[in-house]
Formats: C-alpha cells, sequence, structure tokens
C-alpha cells in the first residue's frame, strides 16, 4: 500500500508541485491549504499518514502552532513533521527541530533531497508502528519486571529486545522509538565502526545496507555485542546500552549547531533525548549510555 503524506501549505503552487512530485514516488498525497484544516484532518485519521510536510509561515494556525499540537497529543507525537521554510537562519531551525520536528527543509530544495528525507520518514513511523503494535499485545507480566540483561549483534536483533523491553513501561511505543535509536547507533558507530562521515558518503552512494553487511559478517567487527540492561526501581527505569566499540564524540552529539542536524541522518540521539527519555547520559568515552524513564506514582500499573 502507497505511503499517505499530509502536505501543508497555504500556496497552491508548492501544493501542487509538491503533491506531483511525492506522488510520482509512489506515494498518496492529501493537501491542506492552512493549519486548522491540517488538524482537523490529523485529529480524524492522523494515524493514517506516514509524515507530514508542513510550511512554517501560514496565517492563522502556523507551522510550529500546529506542530506543538501534534507533539502534545500522544497518538500524533511520534508522527514525523518536516517542516519548510524560505528562512534558514539558524535560530528558526533551532526553533522547529526543538519543537519536535523530524527535519528541516529550506526551500528551494531538490527533488531528491525531498524524497529522501520523506523515505527516511515515512521509515521512522513504520518502526514506531510496528512498536506500538507489539506493546498492544500481553505485556502485563513484564511490567513486574526488576531487572533484565540482553547481549546480541544485529539490528535485528536489537528489534526484537527493544520491543520486549519496552514492554516493561508504561508507555511501551514512546520507549520503543529512542531506545531503538540509541541501541542502532550503538551498533552502528560503536561495534561496526562506521563513522558519521563515513554513513553519509554510503547513503549517498546507496551503498549504506551493502556496507552494513558487511561489517556484520566481518571476523572481528561482527562478533562485537551490544549489552542493554534494565533496572525497575519504585519511580523510574533506567536502560543502560554497552558497546565494544572505541567510542565516540557524544558531547558533540549532545550540543550539535542547528545546521549540522539538516543532514540525512544523525538524529538519533535528538529523538531519544527529546521525546522518548526524561534523562539521556553518556559515559566513559561513548560507548556508554543510560537511559531513564520516570514512572507515575504507584509503579508502571497503567
Amino acid at each position: 500500500m502507497a505511503k499517505r503524506v499530509l502536505l501543508v501549505d497555504d500556496e497552491p503552487f508548492n501544493l501542487e508541485l509538491l503533491g506531483e512530485l511525492l506522488e510520482d514516488a509512489g506515494y498518496q498525497t492529501v493537501a491542506a491549504d492552512n493549519g486548522e484544516e491540517a488538524w482537523q484532518i490529523l485529529q480524524r485519521d492522523g494515524e493514517q499518514y506516514a509524515a507530514v510536510l508542513l510550511d512554517k509561515m501560514m496565517p492563522g494556525l502556523n507551522g510550529f502552532e500546529l506542530l506543538r499540537r501534534m507533539k502534545a497529543t500522544p497518538r500524533l507525537a511520534f508522527l514525523p513533521v518536516i517542516m519548510q521554510t524560505a528562512v534558514g537562519a539558524a535560530a528558526s531551525v533551532q526553533e522547529g527541530l526543538s519543537s519536535g520536528a523530524f527535519y528541516y527543509l529550506t526551500k528551494p530544495f531538490s527533488r531528491d533531497m525531498l524524497l529522501a528525507v520523506v523515505a527516511a520518514a515515512a521509515v521512522h513511523w513504520d518502526r514506531h508502528q510496528y512498536f506500538r503494535e507489539l506493546a498492544n499485545q500481553q505485556s502485563g507480566a513484564l511490567q513486574h519486571l526488576d531487572h533484565a540483561e540482553f547481549s546480541f549483534r544485529t539490528p535485528h536483533e536489537a528489534r526484537h529486545v527493544t520491543a520486549l523491553l519496552a514492554k516493561t513501561s508504561p508507555e511501551p511505543e514512546k520507549v520503543a522509538t529512542g531506545l531503538f535509536e540509541l541501541i542502532v547507533n550503538a551498533i552502528e558507530h560503536g561495534n561496526l565502526g562506521v563513522s558519521y562521515e563515513e554513513k553519509t558518503r554510503l547513503q549517498q552512494q546507496e551503498q549504506w545496507e551493502h556496507e552494513l553487511e558487511q561489517r556484520l559478517a566481518d571476523p572481528v567487527l561482527g562478533q562485537r555485542k551490544i549489552s542493554v540492561s534494565l533496572t525497575r526501581s519504585p519511580r523510574q527505569l533506567q536502560f543502560v546500552i554497552r558497546d565494544q566499540g572505541d567510542g565516540f564524540d557524544w558531547q558533540h552529539f549532545l550540543t550539535r549547531e542547528p545546521g549540522e542536524l539538516l543532514a540525512s541522518h544523525g538524529r538519533g540521539i535528538m529523538i531519544a533525548r527529546r521525546l522518548s527519555f526524561d534523562e539521556l547520559e553518556y559515559r566513559e568515552r561513548g560507548n556508554v549510555v543510560s537511559a531513564i524513564s520516570y514512572l507515575p506514582p504507584g509503579g508502571a500499573s497503567q
């Protein structure tokens, strides 16, 4: 089934152009020419969309206000929002990303850039929906688990472990999204030793998946394991992720410049910090990260 994208822009020409580009690429699109109309659509069937392409500057309900409404609505909070604007100032970019935007496109942008960003957003939403579906399965006993530890090697194995661990939380899909981002970061950039610059280049050359498979098959790198532990206390869940890599400049990724957040990847830590966990701390040389989710009064019971 074709992915559906909601387009929100007060300029008819922009809506028509974006619609043509995305539909030629196989997406279904629905257009709204103002924020209020878009909000009505999202309230009615927002979960049917894979992404929202949202103009920042609109009369009435502007892009930022619509984004804030979405982030305050639990079932829409993780729906990827791609902000678009003609303003490229760092402060404007930072405002959009701080409000929870998945990506920030500065007009004019190329067709390839548009399609790459929408595709990344759709993958992000599919992953979130996958974890939400698993979370809806019976998980009562796991919400009484006090301690657990897992070790594994691959992103495929990480998906299963993440789904199980997230069920220990009263908000499993929220925890799962950020936890998976942190684990995949530990696999790719920790154990497999892929630098940020290398991943950028490999994605541009459409060689990223091939390189990932090769490194997982490497007799040295591919045997490194990730360990993930869970510890429950009356007030919180703590997840600690360890990899066997050389570490990375984690301080840089916690305090990145706004312009650096416009790359094709590298938003996992930001997603985990802002959307999934109440506390996030990297330790040592960057190969250990602690993520804490506060529990409501009375523990994990919903």
